[in-house]
């Protein structure tokens, strides 16, 4: 540098041709792999324990939303239709009103079945009816297993084939644009176990079911946590083309510093909107708006403490 260049610019040219010094997210990986190892484990063991409850869009069966003119309540409702003989699911919707959930059901069987409510609960109004057969049922889940399925496949090819480039600017390292489909794959898994693993629980405990609402709620995540990932790695890519020969930990603990404050703040605000709905919006949409909270919340971690360590790691061995 020339003595006419004042001390002022000599720090000026330093701090823009270095990343600034940040709390590593790469540095304690151990952490937060801890933290999701613990969900993920406990989820596999809900799931393996007791599995998901399939609701009637899976298995077939009659949805009866009712409302009685005398309040009942569910514990009310279900002991009487134990006592009755039918094996059924009640879903609180507000006071005097619920979601009744039985095994498929004839004409004659629905004006006995009827019949029993009124005789046993007083008078009451029917605001939706729904019947669902055992084969359409079976059709729904193999479709479910393959939207699920060919969206994961998709982000990973689109993560892959819009990072094709990332390769060329780094100088002391290969990083294949694949390895970032693989690590967004991984986040995506993260992100899908720990709402089965919750639901398993919900329905050992709550009997509440699956339907295809939580199917439309998982592909939702989905989409949000895929949403997350690429803005994190976008930011490495172009870290990377400002940085090449720096190394690749420190580049990616700038990226996820950068973007932190972005992610935070646009989940946050739908974290909002979420349980808003969650406390307001009734007993229909309650486990749907759940499912979507939970996602969004761990969709959200996995961006930033799951989906860049395990580049970190994965580049480093």
């Amino acid at each position: 540098l020339r003595p006419s260049l004042s001390p002022g610019f000599f720090c000026v040219f330093i701090t823009a041709s270095r990343p600034p010094k940040m709390f590593s997210i790469t540095k304690h990986y151990k952490i937060w792999f801890a933290i999701s190892a613990i969900l993920i484990l406990t989820s596999f063991v809900f799931l393996f324990m007791w599995g998901l409850r399939p609701g009637i869009d899976f298995r077939g069966g009659t949805l009866r939303d009712v409302e009685f003119e005398n309040p009942v309540s569910v514990a009310e409702l279900r002991d009487g239709l134990r006592e009755a003989g039918y094996s059924a699911t009640v879903q609180p919707v507000s006071a005097g009103r619920a979601i009744i959930k039985t095994e498929a059901q004839s004409v004659e069987e629905q004006a006995a079945f009827k019949q029993m409510l009124e005789e046993r609960f007083g008078a009451f109004t029917e605001l939706e009816f729904e019947s669902i057969g055992p084969a359409i049922g079976r059709e729904l889940v193999r479709k479910a297993y393959w939207q699920v399925l060919l969206v994961s496949l998709g982000v990973v090819m689109f993560v892959s084939y819009s990072f094709r480039r990332i390769a060329a600017n780094a100088k002391q390292y290969k990083l294949p644009s694949w390895k970032l489909g693989v690590a967004t794959m991984i986040a995506l898994l993260h992100d899908l176990i720990i709402p089965l693993g919750l639901f398993a629980f919900l329905g050992k405990y709550h009997g509440v079911e699956i339907d295809s609402l939580f199917v439309t709620a998982l592909l939702t995540i989905l989409g949000f946590s895929v949403h997350d990932t690429i803005v994190v790695f976008d930011r490495i890519r172009e870290t990377v083309q400002r940085f090449p020969y720096k190394p690749l930990g420190s580049l990616i603990d700038y990226s996820v510093y950068s973007t932190l404050a972005r992610s935070i703040n646009t989940s946050s605000t739908l974290v909002f909107v979420l349980v808003a709905s969650l406390l307001f919006g009734g007993g229909t949409i309650f486990y749907f708006v759940l499912t979507l909270l939970v996602g969004v919340t761990v969709g959200t971690y996995s961006s930033v403490f799951i989906a860049s360590p395990i580049l970190y790691l994965w580049q480093k061995r």
